[in-house]
């Protein structure tokens, strides 16, 4: 305690329904079946949303979004173009249009009417999205996450969200990678950098538990 502050140290610290909420990251059908263990970290999700859901955590869904191709910009069609491995613009398909079926999130986590679903274009979650008004509205001062992909979107939501003064817990083997060592090379960072909990999926899931069977 310091000048009435309680710092958190610890998972458990911040594992706790009016602290901390859960965000899953870009569990959408057109980008899960991009990943050879797409299967495999789409069951470690449920796994984890399942214990946010049966100890009352906020649950917080994002989508990435693509732009009609009429209002793709000079960047938006460069970043396209890298993902699509063209040089063409005219090339450039929207992968993620809405209303498309790739779009949505997997059926095997289906949203429930208390649970939010954010779409955005950028990378980061907090990016033109009203995430960090939803957290701090909720008085809450952590969030965990998963999803896809680590080296893409997860990291750069981590940075941004501890630079917003919020303490992200990033469960590590529920979260998947379209390369595995950039992947590793975005954890190795994150834990040099100190801001984030590293924990996996079996230590949430006892300590959402814990706190649930607690209340």
């Amino acid at each position: 305690m310091v000048a009435g502050l309680r710092i958190g140290k610890t998972l458990r610290d911040f594992c706790r329904p009016d602290q901390m909420a859960l965000v899953v990251y870009d569990m959408q059908a057109g980008i899960v079946r991009q990943m050879k263990d797409g299967a495999e970290i789409t069951a470690k999700v449920l796994k984890v949303l399942d214990a946010a859901r049966r100890g009352g955590y906020p649950v917080i869904f994002l989508r990435h979004m693509s732009m009609p191709r009429a209002l793709m910009g000079a960047f938006q069609l460069r970043q396209a173009m890298a993902w699509q491995r063209t040089d063409d613009p005219d090339a450039v398909e929207p992968w993620f249009l809405r209303g498309t079926p790739g779009f949505e999130i997997v059926p095997e986590l289906a949203p429930r009417e208390s649970e939010a679903i954010l779409d955005k274009i950028t990378l980061s979650a907090f990016e033109g999205t009203p995430l960090a008004i939803v957290l701090r509205d909720l008085g809450l001062t952590s969030f965990a996450i998963c999803g896809i992909a680590t080296e893409i979107g997860i990291d750069p939501t981590v940075r941004h969200g501890a630079d917003l003064g919020l303490v992200p817990v990033v469960i590590r083997d529920a979260c998947g990678a379209g390369h595995q060592e950039a992947a590793e090379r975005s954890f190795d960072n994150i834990a040099y950098m100190g801001d984030a909990i590293l924990g996996d999926v079996e230590g949430i899931v006892q300590a959402m538990s814990g706190h649930a069977a607690a209340a």
